[in-house]
């Protein structure tokens, strides 16, 4: 037994202070093992059922050694204080973390400007659809948009990509307005070009093009060179639209008054189909209100160019 050992031995009512020294003194000496069964503080001779707890030394084993720190004053072996799932986790909230900002810092200045001009403009936000927050998609659409308008691409108004809406309100075709909804006031141009339209499908009325009763080819095939009875056409009863009035425009609505006469009323088609184009590719409409006498904001006797009255001659 070395002279820590005696000392220790020795002199039971040894000081805390030199307790401590001897135990560091044998630590040093001795392999590591447990002496919770060996060593203990001096109980109190005054009362034996009150008992200090016993000083535990514990030795550092070979799987706790990675991940421990410095010995403290007691002698414990203290850990890390992590485990290894939340390292893990906490290494994920942190790529998480780092992906956002990259997102945030590095996300284009102009998808931005057309996320912001998504929330006022429906039109656009058709035109994007489901790309919005993915900036190559949304290039993708907007380049497809341009290849499909050309030229025309930077004007005001190109046409819609939205359908319009089509309303019937108590329509007679001997006398009744048919209306026209736009998304702006239409420009002089765009006067010309609506009048024209209705003006022609006026003039096929007016020689009896819309006459279901000489519809000879309607369900003929073309491969084997049909024929078509010049005199069963000519001895149909004719089919004309009586009457019109010119086209006016109040502000974004335009309106005109028809008599369709004894046309069929596939003539009615064939107006929209004409109209579905021109929304299309040149200047956008929202809605065609059949019937009515009075719709929108729509004043009567207004005819003043300074207050947005515009008509087209027919």
């Amino acid at each position: 037994m070395n002279m820590a050992m005696k000392g220790f031995f020795c002199n039971p009512n040894a000081s805390k202070n030199e307790t401590y020294h001897h135990l560091l003194l044998l630590r040093q000496n001795l392999q590591p093992f447990s002496f919770s069964s060996f060593f203990s503080y001096p109980t109190n001779n005054n009362d034996d059922k009150k008992k200090t707890p016993p000083l535990r030394i514990r030795a550092a084993t070979a799987e706790e050694g990675s991940s421990t720190s410095n010995v403290t004053s007691t002698g414990d072996v203290k850990g890390s204080g992590t485990t290894a799932r939340g390292r893990r986790l906490l290494k994920m909230r942190e790529e998480k973390r780092k992906r956002e900002l990259d997102r945030l810092h590095n996300y284009p200045a102009w998808a931005k400007v057309l996320e912001n001009a998504c929330k006022d403009d429906e039109e656009l936000r058709a035109v994007l659809g489901d790309s919005i927050g993915d900036p190559e998609l949304m290039r993708k659409r907007v380049e497809e948009r341009v290849r499909k308008k050309g030229r025309e691409f930077h004007k005001q108004k190109t046409g819609s990509v939205l359908s319009f809406k089509v309303s019937f309100r108590d329509f007679n075709p001997l006398d009744s307005y048919i209306w026209f909804e736009l998304y702006g006031p239409p420009s002089d141009r765009e006067v010309n070009l609506i009048g024209s339209v209705i003006q022609s499908w006026y003039v096929m009325g007016r020689l009896g093009a819309f006459n279901s009763s000489n519809l000879q080819l309607a369900n003929s095939s073309m491969e084997y060179d049909p024929l078509y009875d010049a005199d069963k056409g000519f001895k149909v009863m004719p089919s004309s639209f009586h009457d019109i009035s010119d086209v006016e425009f109040q502000d974004n609505w335009g309106r005109v008054w028809v008599d369709l006469g004894t046309s069929d009323f596939f003539a009615i088609d064939i107006i929209l189909n004409c109209m579905t184009v021109l929304s299309a590719d040149y200047l956008g409409i929202q809605q065609i209100v059949f019937g009515g006498r009075r719709i929108g904001d729509w004043e009567e006797g207004m005819t003043n160019a300074d207050y947005g009255y515009k008509y087209f001659k027919i």
